[in-house]
């Protein structure tokens, strides 16, 4: 007989949820987004979730998953993932499946799907402990609540479309009507800040860039500073920025931002770890990554050519494990840990919560979180709350939330409804700018 309990159930739910016309290079998010849970019941009766994003290749990668996960034990975690993660070819999901076609492996979507399934088992293995997720990882937990910061974006006009963006509610508090507002100047984005700041207690902020012109959205970080003089501002222009334009930009605010995320990327026949060392060089701002250090390679070069300071490693994209491994190394370094975000739901939530109270060290900046422009479209319970700009660990085994399944069928079926199920952020674009197609190395409204 096992020693732990055995995975008798592995369900796959996608769902989707509301979202607001937030502009980012890749154009504008969606009326809504999507996400897939892994929902896993154990022969104890206990269940475990995860969550990833959304798109139809994660949701296939995992339905094809399904038979190498059901009748595992909790005790073999490590090496079912570690199998999981290494299987980097068709012909290794073949095996799991020969009934579900999986597309060319997507690294990046196939370790979505891994991290959903690793953080429904520890969710699990934590219920079995009696101990939360967070005691589970690397060190074990190292504090109680994980600081995050105030996640703003320019948003465009939603009624120049006809899609069906939520038209914000009226009678509650101004951020819950704001967040589906046109905010496309710097009072408007000053306002933003101020309502989730009054919200949340936000003690930072970052504003995504890549909208306008460089020197516009320097001088609405200026505006944010000018407002929250004891705040952390920081930009990120998902390195659509030229070297040249970027060295500048940041030496107009290195006195005011803790650093800079992403400023500039490949061109000119260099990749975007040499352009970021240069940017390092050039105006000794810290430099924080989403782009160019999203796996042990990656990450490997980046530090050795001094290009980054501050690793985000999303939980989503590394795992919850390898997430935290990342948070070692960079305490052992002396490089600073942070977490980058897509559109979430509160599973999520939970997962970047442990993950953050495992970190070691002094050396941690405040995490990247969408929830402020989700909150309200709960999946579970009792979801987690941001206060003072803080998330509490609440003192619970595994990740410490319970699905409402009932929220979670509506979700389902809101997938289900919607034509479009992946991604695609030019179709907004589209009704503001004709014919607007991605371009990564021009601000969005800039055609």
């Amino acid at each position: 007989m096992s020693d732990t309990p055995v995975i008798t159930q592995m369900r796959v739910i996608p769902v989707a949820g509301h979202d607001s016309m937030l502009l980012n290079i890749g154009g504008a998010h969606n009326c809504y987004f999507t996400r897939v849970l892994v929902v896993l019941t154990d022969s104890l009766g206990h269940t475990g979730v995860g969550e990833s994003p959304g798109s139809t290749t994660v949701l296939n990668y995992l339905q094809a998953a399904i038979p190498q996960v059901e009748g595992q034990e909790l005790k073999r975690l490590n090496s079912l993932v570690t199998a999981l993660y290494t299987a980097k070819t068709r012909d290794a999901f073949s095996e799991v499946s020969d009934t579900i076609h999986v597309p060319q492996v997507n690294p990046e979507k196939h370790y979505n799907a891994v991290a959903a399934i690793e953080a429904a088992m520890l969710d699990l293995l934590g219920q079995f402990l009696d101990l939360p997720v967070a005691e589970l990882l690397g060190p074990g937990k190292q504090r109680d609540q994980v600081p995050v910061l105030g996640y703003l974006f320019y948003i465009a006009d939603r009624t120049k479309t006809d899609m069906d963006y939520l038209p914000g509610s009226r009678g509650g508090h101004d951020w819950y009507h704001l967040r589906h507002q046109a905010a496309m100047d710097i009072d408007s984005v000053v306002r933003l800040a101020e309502a989730a700041q009054d919200l949340y207690g936000f003690k930072d902020f970052k504003l995504k860039g890549g909208v306008h012109r460089g020197e516009y959205e320097i001088e609405t970080v200026k505006a944010l500073a000018h407002r929250f003089p004891q705040a952390r501002i920081t930009v990120d222009p998902n390195a659509c920025w030229s070297l040249e334009e970027a060295i500048a930009l940041g030496n107009q605010i290195k006195h005011l931002v803790p650093y800079i995320e992403d400023p500039c990327g490949a061109e000119h026949g260099f990749s975007g770890r040499e352009t970021l060392a240069e940017f390092r060089r050039a105006t000794n701002i810290p430099v924080a990554t989403n782009m160019i250090a999203n796996d042990w390679r990656q990450l490997r070069h980046a530090l050795e050519m001094n290009a980054i300071d501050i690793p985000l490693a999303d939980p989503h994209f590394w795992t919850m494990k390898n997430a935290v491994a990342v948070a070692q190394l960079c305490d052992e370094w002396g490089l600073t840990m942070g977490c980058h975000s897509n559109n979430h739901f509160d599973v999520s939530l939970a997962m970047i919560t442990h993950l953050g109270a495992a970190a070691p060290g002094e050396r941690v900046t405040p995490f990247d979180t969408h929830w402020l422009w989700q909150d309200g479209q709960r999946l579970t319970r009792e979801p987690f709350k941001i206060v003072d700009g803080n998330i509490r660990l609440p003192d619970k085994p595994g990740l410490g939330i319970e699905l409402d399944m009932e929220q979670v069928e509506k979700s389902h079926q809101l997938y289900q409804r919607i034509p479009n199920k992946d991604r695609n952020d030019a179709v907004g674009m589209q009704y503001l700018i004709k014919d607007w197609r991605f371009n990564g190395k021009r601000p969005t409204l800039l055609r």
